[in-house]
């Protein structure tokens, strides 16, 4: 049978290869082409059943070919036997199976089991096997017929029982048909018959196919004794060329018999002969990974020939542009933009809710989750640190949750994920800075920047500016997104390797001195005592140690810890006073875990374990169940790695502050004014970090089919600066590195492919409910402080470092570096190496490497403020 692929069965008879393709000998080609031009040809045949369509067959011959009334008798008895089909056994039928004996087995058991006739010329020897094929809506059945076949039941007019059942059925895409190819030798004819048969319309033929499909083509070669090896090739050849696409439109259009010796032409024109004794012809060649789609236009195509080549460079053309042309076309009127995005994603507002009633969709939710929680934290204790805590965790928070849900509920583009980005937070350093120097109060200076950097935004949206989108190349967009995804790497190793310092590894402990480590606690005022520890842990202390001095009774101190030492003004003495557990190495262990794991399982979809649903599941849930595991090994170890932090209370960070900043409190009046000039900057950095995301997004290879909003995105954006910064919350713009992860993890494909075909990537499950759950759970989670407080931090800066290698794996960048590494011969073979000379390739990298560190370092240093002018 051929899905695409060609499949035996195996000698022994109990399954069906893998899928490879199908070699062919040239002879049986040209023996395939006299069949179609000497034997008998029906085009377009009206008949409702098999026996009507043999009968037509037999009575349609050439009359020097025409068989003797006898031997067409004969010819149809032995057409309208029923074949005996291959059956796709299940678990429980192999189960069955083992639990007879090996001749029960044989006897008749099973008796639509049958060994697979090899390619010997015993051929002849053995029971009729059924074979079905499907390529792109075909479905080929190749039968053997013998002359000495034992005598078997009539083909049934419906289907069997086993085919309604079979199981392979559900391999071929909806809509397929079958096409029958029977060849084999019978004793009783001297000469060959052959007839090749298109039916009117597709009819289901009974029990003919191994599954009930309705069958349009037929072909038929029987002939003497001695030739079987010759028939069989010609019925591959046949079987082989009904699978290839171009010829299937011949066929399907001729109107002669010249048209499809024409189209059998064009077949052998692109034919590709490997010579003898050069390859082994019974090696399986496996199926490419991406099939080669063939263009060339077909003989029938008379009236478009020469448009084939144009057709092909427009595709060419449109993939270089990744985003459609009609949502950034100017049109010359104030917001006119703005409303053509309004009018666009309006009628899709409905499914953007429906369509997110899957359980992919609760997969992203709790991975974007885990990973807005953590960068929530991350970024809400730099600014803290940056601002002197005039905004912390609890408003990067609650800030992360009402901007992502208003933004989710009302942009363009629902995708996309809202968050803290480094260049923001590097220009609120500097601005508390200035305002500290100036003797500015800082978070109403920031207010009157956020005006104006709002007020800019509405400029930009109402002059159409973001179709300069259109410009952005593919080396704008590598650059950035490998520089916010080298961000993310950095920043989780960085923050690994900073628990060194707050707990360091004990190197200077040895076994051997064991007992002579002690921890004293000295009390300094009066009436004062002392008690020593031994051992390893400070906090546990055996009363049997106590010495004799203290004043108070051993058991009232036999509950003091170390916290209450220091609590009570008294200080710690000894060798292993400063010892901590070994923490750090479990926490990098548990770094690793999350990320390998995380790696593993995300690929585990293409994995040849378990059933096809399992693997998906398992993937599309990769990320929370190595979070999981991870957090379950860290319970069973109960070592005191650094857990999540999360406020619980709902009050300012700085009890400075409140929640409402006066725009006219402590400043004087032109700061209104000045504040202009470093608006400016914001707008820039906003437009472009928020655009470049957008364009990534929303480029073809995701077959998006809802439309982007570029003009609506930076309009929320923009509004979205007012609230926050009316209220002493951090800025929000487009997270690429996020962005790009709840895209991969609501990609949908194709549930059913065949045999031999990988899935097709069917786009993104686009939806506003991920996103919109996402916020609404971040903003819940100071609620939630009790179960989160067990999450290690180490395993989300696992996660975190999972998300930045996928992101920069993701890039063409990443594969033009390794070009660098690579001899030349064991370089793969990329389309673009086929056009582009190498050295062109390896300038082209290094320029784009040169710009990436220069990113890197005004990123790092005090000029980060013109970071997104540099972009």
């Amino acid at each position: 049978r051929w899905i695409k692929f060609e499949e035996k069965v195996e000698d022994g008879g109990e399954r069906w290869s893998m899928p490879h393709v199908p070699v062919l000998r040239l002879h049986s080609l040209f023996q395939l082409r006299m069949c179609l031009q000497k034997g008998t040809m029906l085009l377009d045949l009206d008949a409702p059943s098999f026996k009507e369509i043999i009968d037509n067959a037999l009575s349609g011959q050439l009359e020097e070919a025409e068989l003797q009334p006898e031997l067409k008798e004969r010819l149809a008895a032995l057409l309208l036997q029923q074949p005996r089909h291959q059956p796709t056994k299940s678990l429980l039928w192999r189960l069955a199976e083992l639990s007879l004996s090996p001749c029960q087995g044989r006897h008749g058991a099973w008796p639509w089991v049958v060994t697979w006739p090899s390619h010997r010329a015993s051929l002849c020897c053995h029971q009729p096997g059924a074979i079905p094929l499907l390529a792109h809506g075909f479905c080929c059945l190749l039968s053997f017929f013998t002359g000495k076949a034992e005598p078997r039941a009539q083909l049934s007019e419906t289907p069997l029982k086993e085919q309604l059942r079979n199981r392979f059925k559900k391999k071929i895409p909806p809509g397929a048909e079958a096409a029958h190819v029977a060849v084999g030798e019978v004793e009783f004819l001297e000469k060959p018959f052959t007839a090749f048969i298109r039916l009117r319309r597709g009819v289901a033929l009974g029990s003919l196919a191994e599954v009930t499909l309705p069958s349009r083509f037929l072909f038929i070669l029987l002939g003497p004794q001695a030739k079987v090896k010759a028939y069989h090739e010609v019925g591959r050849a046949m079987a082989t060329l009904l699978t290839d696409e171009l010829f299937q439109r011949v066929a399907r259009q001729a109107e002669h018999r010249e048209d499809l010796i024409t189209g059998m032409e064009a077949f052998l024109d692109e034919l590709t002969v490997l010579p003898p004794g050069k390859w082994d012809p019974s090696a399986r060649i496996p199926p490419p990974s991406s099939p080669h789609r063939r263009t060339t236009v077909h003989p029938l195509d008379r009236q478009s020939h020469g448009n084939g080549d144009m057709a092909a460079a427009g595709a060419r053309a449109g993939l270089g542009n990744p985003c459609s042309r009609e949502e950034l076309e100017r049109t010359g009127r104030l917001f006119g933009g703005l409303l053509q995005d309004i009018r666009r994603k309006a009628p899709w507002y409905g499914s953007d809710f429906s369509d997110a009633l899957h359980p992919q969709c609760l997969s992203a939710v709790l991975y974007i989750y885990l990973v807005t929680v953590t960068n929530a934290i991350t970024f809400g204790g730099m600014l803290g640190d940056a601002t002197a805590n005039m905004q912390g965790v609890l408003e990067s928070f609650l800030g992360t949750a009402f901007a992502g849900s208003i933004f989710c509920l009302f942009s363009g583009q629902p995708l996309t994920i809202l968050s803290s980005t480094g260049p923001v937070l590097v220009f609120e350093r500097l601005l508390f800075s200035f305002s500290q120097d100036h003797s500015l109060d800082y978070l109403e200076f920031r207010l009157w920047i956020g005006l104006w950097v709002a007020f800019f935004g509405v400029v930009l949206v109402a002059t159409e500016a973001s179709h300069l989108v259109q410009y952005f190349t593919r080396f704008t967009e590598e650059g950035f997104c490998a520089l916010i995804s080298l961000i993310f790497i950095y920043d989780s190793l960085k923050k690994m390797l900073s628990l060194a310092d707050t707990f360091p590894i004990n190197w200077q402990y040895r076994l051997d001195n064991v007992t002579s480590y002690s921890c004293v606690c000295n009390l300094s005022s009066p009436g004062g005592w002392a008690r020593g520890c031994r051992g390893s842990k400070v906090s546990v202390c055996d009363p049997s140690l106590l010495p004799a001095l203290s004043p108070q009774p051993p058991a009232a101190l036999a509950g003091l810890s170390r916290t209450q030492c220091l609590g009570r003004g008294g200080h710690l003495l000894g060798t292993s006073c400063q010892y901590v557990p070994d923490v750090t190495l479990v926490s990098f262990l548990l770094f690793g875990g999350t990320f390998l794991s995380c790696t593993a399982l995300k690929r585990f979809r293409s994995s040849r374990y378990f059933p096809v649903g399992v693997r998906k599941l398992v993937s599309d849930f990769a990320i929370i169940l190595a979070s999981l595991a991870s957090c379950a090994v860290d319970a069973a170890l109960g070592l005191e790695t650094p857990k999540l932090l999360v406020p619980s209370e709902l009050k300012p960070t700085n009890p400075v502050r409140g929640w409402i900043i006066s725009p006219f409190r402590a400043n004087p009046w032109w700061v209104c004014l000045v504040s202009a000039v470093p608006a400016v900057l914001v707008t820039i950095l906003i437009f472009m970090d928020q655009q470049i995301t957008a364009v990534i997004l929303n480029r073809r290879e995701y077959k998006l089919q809802k439309g982007a909003g570029f003009h609506l995105d930076l309009l929320c954006v923009s509004l979205l600066m007012v609230v926050t910064s009316a209220t002493g919350l951090p800025w929000y713009v487009s997270a690429t590195v996020i962005s790009l992860a709840h895209m991969e993890s609501l990609k949908k494909e194709s549930t059913t492919s065949a045999p031999g075909e990988h899935p097709e990537f069917l786009g993104i499950r686009e939806q506003r409910l991920t996103g919109l759950a996402v916020f609404i759970l971040t903003g819940v989670s100071v609620f939630m402080a009790p179960i989160l407080k067990h999450i290690p931090m180490p395993v989300l800066y696992g996660v975190f470092l999972h998300m930045g290698v996928a992101a920069l794996n993701s890039i063409q960048l990443t594969d033009r570096v390794r070009l660098l590494l690579m001899p030349a011969k064991h370089q793969p073979d990329l389309p673009y190496l086929h056009h582009v000379p190498l050295h062109r390739v390896h300038l082209f990298t290094v320029i784009q490497l040169l710009c990436l560190a220069l990113l890197w370092v005004l990123k790092s240093t005090m000029a980060a403020i013109i970071f997104p002018v540099m972009v």
